[in-house]
């Protein structure tokens, strides 16, 4: 196929990697933040109040998971480290939709052309693009923006498996028996 026989699908296809790869990492990140919130909300005894130190070493609290998230970092440095992979990520994915659309101009004769792929990268684009400027300009850290950010995750895993195999476009392989 003379449209695979472009320098852009190796810039593209690259830059799209790398972004998935960081935002799956800030994913698993986001998770254990959530995670390490929780833990961390449950292990305050309700009578000391929100001051109080988590519980010792050797309680039920801290066997079995808890000792596990006990060695992570806190949950704030983890949500801070989830934010700054997405950061990495983002302008990744924004150059890849780019690379894409230059490349569909050379191989199809247009930038964009509303395929189901092109269309989920954009929708994938706008959530992430809204989770950073929640934690930028609305100040939302925490629980909220993780949630956010988990939409924006599963609108990529849509997009990575979803499309691929449920819809049928020139990105997808639905209807390959």
């Amino acid at each position: 196929m003379p449209a695979l026989h472009s320098y852009w699908i190796w810039i593209h296809v690259t830059a799209m990697t790398l972004a998935i790869g960081g935002f799956i990492v800030a994913a698993v990140l986001n998770v254990l933040y959530l995670l390490a919130d929780r833990h961390a909300r449950r292990s305050v005894p309700a009578s000391s109040g929100p001051a109080a130190a988590p519980a010792t070493s050797g309680t039920a609290a801290e066997s079995g998971f808890g000792a596990i998230l006990r060695r992570l970092p806190g949950a704030d440095a983890l949500d801070r480290l989830s934010y700054r992979t997405v950061i990495f990520a983002f302008p990744i994915w924004t150059f890849g939709i780019i690379a894409g659309a230059i490349w569909a101009d050379e191989a199809w004769g247009r930038y964009w052309g509303w395929d189901p792929k092109e269309t989920w990268a954009f929708i994938t684009w706008v959530v992430y693009a809204g989770y950073l400027h929640a934690r930028a300009t609305a100040g939302w850290r925490g629980r909220k923006a993780s949630y956010i950010q988990l939409i924006g995750f599963a609108t990529l895993l849509f997009n990575l498996v979803g499309v691929n195999l449920w819809i049928t476009g020139l990105h997808s392989y639905a209807g390959i028996n």
